[in-house]
């Protein structure tokens, strides 16, 4: 569940060191503390609504008070401050508990455990969180934890603190185009608490259902117009939307049912270990000290004998159907594991249809490929040597060519898996251990927060620019930048229209959903090594990071599933001059790792 203290849900062998720097810990035998059989869990479960039926992301079938159309994509939120009220009036705190619900990832449903059975009468909790969480040191949270900011992509970074509430979509002008709307709840002042009669017997498993309702948020007693009253917010003081949403936040959440739980539906699944030989090396991950804990593969545990495997496999040209392309043929150090041809040219001579995307930092990914059809790193390596446009080899021959290879594979996966018997399973657990330890966190601007070095001016005008809004409405002309690039890993796990196309000739993140609401949706990269990856975009177009900005000042097209973060800016794109362009592209320079760099 979601308890903030830094020893739930972390490796056993953490043993977790800083030095210049760099977090570094074994990632071996990753355990979570299960809830005893005793233990009473109250389970709650909360569901968008928008007028009393579930919100249909992507829709514009909502209207506002004003009665503009308006579509919701994005629900993301965090909460905090958990009690239930006694019969008698006195209340019991549930000390340390801190949930994250999100409609796109269908995150609805939490866990309080270790609840004192009885009866009560009433629930509070805080949209939002207090003060000390919401200013804690983030690097202290084990992967899946509500507060990891890679996990729940709500942390301001460099502003510090977290979004409260996310709520993004887009809406219909006055003249019938499409704008985006982003309303973001944060700073401690927005922290909310929210107080519900909710007659409760618990006994040892009870669900508890809530429903959030939006349109109350956006209408009641406040009504907001996104014409009138703005279709952004960030929450800075005096900011009358921010007021708004505060003032209708207490209405919006409403018991819908409660009942008694399965013993079934309580029980988690952790999975052991695959294939771990009864000799093995931990290895030692090492990753930035501002960097989150990354969830780490728990039945694949980084042991330093499948790590070499993997690197060995890496470069083995016998993958491909003519022995003449590897792994690193596509992903090149000098790259940052990433490709200088606009899209993939594979082993026979083929033309692919995508850049090939860089491999660093993938520990901190969710989702693989640039349509995110990989759920794993394991899966996405086979993938490639299959393509009859990349590596175009059965996997069944890659077996028989390792099997009789000059190298003595059977050894190297002995000492990896404890058995030498070589399997397109085991080749993609090798190769998922070798990318996961590929991370990136030594480039001037890490130096520079460490206070080891300086930005020149353009580099921090740059980092200025990156790093505030667009809201002329306050004052804010900011590039914006860190709604889709933030915190210091750069990236997000989330798929993006950023406005390339209007029309979809690669459709992106739909081929994979079916869902017309993800077309021209890809995934969003990190920032982190820009310099050196380019072409850029997943069709590799754009050539170098001029061109790049230009299209975010100039070239933004306007389509039903452009972002919202992006539609809500001008036609075309931000009005930046040539200075704020050329300062920009002076920031993420800064972003080199230097271990890329000319080897």
């Amino acid at each position: 569940m979601i308890n903030p203290t830094p020893d739930f849900n972390q490796p056993r062998s953490l043993e977790r060191r800083l030095k210049f720097g760099v977090w570094s810990f074994l990632g071996v035998s990753i355990l979570m503390f299960g809830v005893s059989a005793a233990a009473a869990v109250l389970q709650i479960q909360i569901t968008p609504k928008c007028n009393g039926t579930a919100v249909q992301p992507g829709s514009l079938r909502y209207q506002s008070a004003a009665g503009e159309s308006f579509s919701i994509t994005r629900v993301s939120y965090l909460l905090s401050d958990f009690a239930l009220q006694r019969n008698d009036g006195s209340w019991l705190e549930l000390s340390n508990a801190v949930a994250w619900l999100d409609l796109g990832e269908n995150r609805d449903t939490f866990r309080l455990e270790n609840v004192p059975a009885g009866d009560y009468r009433a629930l509070h909790f805080a949209l939002g969180l207090g003060t000390n969480l919401n200013h804690a040191d983030t690097t202290q949270f084990p992967a899946r934890h509500p507060l990891n900011p890679n996990f729940n992509g709500l942390y301001w970074s460099w502003q510090g603190g977290y979004i409260f509430l996310a709520l993004e979509g887009l809406w219909r002008n006055a003249d019938g185009a499409l704008d985006g709307w982003a309303y973001h709840l944060a700073r401690d002042s927005s922290c909310t608490r929210i107080i519900l009669a909710a007659p409760l017997e618990i006994t040892n498993l009870t669900r508890l259902e809530l429903d959030f309702d939006l349109a109350t948020l956006l209408h009641a007693p406040h009504p907001l117009s996104f014409a009138k009253d703005g279709s952004s917010t960030h929450s800075r003081p005096g900011d009358p939307v921010a007021a708004a949403l505060l003032a209708n936040l207490p209405g919006a959440f409403r018991v819908h049912h409660i009942s008694a739980l399965t013993g079934a539906e309580i029980q988690a699944i952790y999975p052991k270990p695959l294939y771990l030989p009864k000799i093995y090396t931990p290895y030692r991950f090492e990753m930035g000290a501002t960097f989150p804990i990354p969830d780490l593969p728990r039945d694949n545990p980084l042991i330093t004998e499948r790590v070499d495997l993997g690197r060995t496999l890496f470069f083995e040209k016998q993958l491909s159907r003519n022995d003449r392309q590897s792994c690193a043929d596509c992903h090149q150090v000098t790259s940052a594991l990433g490709d200088h041809q606009p899209v993939a040219i594979g082993a026979e001579g083929q033309t692919g249809t995508r850049n090939a995307m860089p491999l660093f930092n993938l520990a901190w990914k969710k989702s693989f490929f640039w349509d995110g059809r990989a759920a794993s790193l394991r899966e996405q390596a086979l993938q490639p040597i299959q393509n009859p446009l990349e590596m175009h080899e059965a996997l069944t021959n890659v077996v028989a060519k390792l099997a009789g290879a000059r190298y003595d594979y059977s050894t190297a996966f002995t000492r990896a898996f404890g058995s030498p018997e070589i399997t397109p399973e085991k080749i993609g657990l090798a190769l998922e251990q070798y990318v996961l330890v590929q991370t990136s966190f030594n480039s001037k601007f890490d130096r520079v927060q460490r206070g080891e070095e300086q930005f020149t001016k353009d580099e921090q005008r740059g980092f200025e620019l990156f790093a505030t809004e667009y809201d002329p409405r306050r004052g804010q002309y900011g590039a914006d930048c860190f709604h889709c690039h933030g915190g210091p890993l750069f990236q997000s796990q989330g798929f993006a229209n950023n406005g390339l196309d209007d029309v979809f000739p690669d459709p992106g993140r739909a081929k994979v959903t079916g869902n017309t609401n993800d077309l021209g949706k890809f995934a969003v990269p990190s920032l982190r090594n820009i310099a050196l990856t380019a072409p850029y975009m997943h069709d590799g177009r754009f050539t170098n990071l001029d061109q790049v900005i230009e299209h975010y000042a100039t070239g933004v097209k306007r389509s039903p599933t452009l972002d919202p973060n992006i539609a809500k800016h001008p036609d075309g794109g931000l009005p930046l001059t040539p200075a704020d362009k050329h300062a920009l592209v002076a920031f993420l320079k800064t972003l080199t790792d230097e271990r890329y760099q000319g080897e």
